[in-house]
């Protein structure tokens, strides 16, 4: 049996990379509802409908476990999710925890990008609230750059101006760590290194969600021996054309050179 991988978009593949390294024998179906691509922006309401009309589409082509490989879904609907099915429902949230402890120790702030769903959500900010005793986390909206990667559009002349624009309110130099609280935002590290100081942690949660699963399918014995194959879907539609195949190979080879790794990428 395959596993799951859900997002509004292109943004769950930064999961679905780490999950290709860390499971390189292990056979996937990533569906990515591009028919209502961006969820950021809508009701929480309609975003719900969406998920469980895309997880129940997995469930009929058979999977073992889910990740949820976007925050803004994990956020409205992890729980629900998990009370209606019995397999494995791995979420992603922002990484907030380490990135409250990494700048307290250097007496910085944080800032946490997100979707303007996200940052309304009772979920998030119960998050933030019982972490952030020195409230030093501040968070910012990006729907700029999940319509940019929905759009394989990673040019820095024309990211750049997008961040600058949206950070001019800012003093960067207070802040110590950047969290990309969206799935879609490790596409742009390259740029956002080039606006914050080096010695800025920008951290995301992609690789700590494909260790949860690992850990999760070990513990419930359910790691396998496959091909280390994906199929994509497009809300429910099977990706076919060969350009659009390589474009999603090419996504996973950007986050190869972002990642900065030797070894190569698992993916047929």
């Amino acid at each position: 049996m395959k596993i799951g991988f859900f997002d509004s978009g292109i943004g769950g593949m930064t999961v679905l990379y780490h999950a290709l390294r860390l499971l390189p024998k292990e056979d996937y179906i990533y569906y990515a509802d591009t028919k209502h691509v961006p969820y950021g922006e809508k009701s929480k309401a309609d975003v719900r409908k969406y998920i469980f009309e895309a997880v129940d589409f997995l469930v009929r082509q058979g999977i073992k476990a889910l990740v949820i490989a976007c925050n803004t879904a994990t956020s409205v609907a992890a729980r629900e999710l998990r009370e209606k099915y019995d397999f494995p429902i791995i979420g992603i949230e922002p990484a907030v925890k380490p990135a409250i402890l990494k700048s307290q120790e250097r007496g910085r702030r944080v800032l946490v990008f997100t979707t303007s769903l996200t940052l309304r959500e009772e979920k998030f900010n119960n998050l933030v609230a019982r972490l952030d005793e020195d409230h030093i986390v501040d968070g910012l909206a990006l729907p700029g750059l999940v319509e940019f990667a929905e759009r394989f559009e990673f040019s820095e002349a024309v990211v750049r101006p997008y961040l600058t624009a949206r950070l001019a309110p800012y003093k960067l130099a207070e802040y110590g760590t950047v969290v990309l609280g969206c799935t879609h935002f490790p596409f742009y590290k390259d740029t956002m290194q080039t606006i914050f100081t080096p010695e800025v942690d920008i951290i995301d949660g992609g690789k700590g969600t494909a260790e949860n699963l690992a850990r999760t399918l070990q513990k419930t014995s359910q790691l396998q021996q496959g091909t280390g194959s994906v199929e994509y879907y497009m809300s429910g539609s099977k990706v076919q054309d060969p350009q659009l195949l390589q474009q999603y190979a090419r996504l996973l080879e950007r986050l190869h050179i972002l990642d900065n790794l030797q070894a190569p990428i698992s993916h047929k």
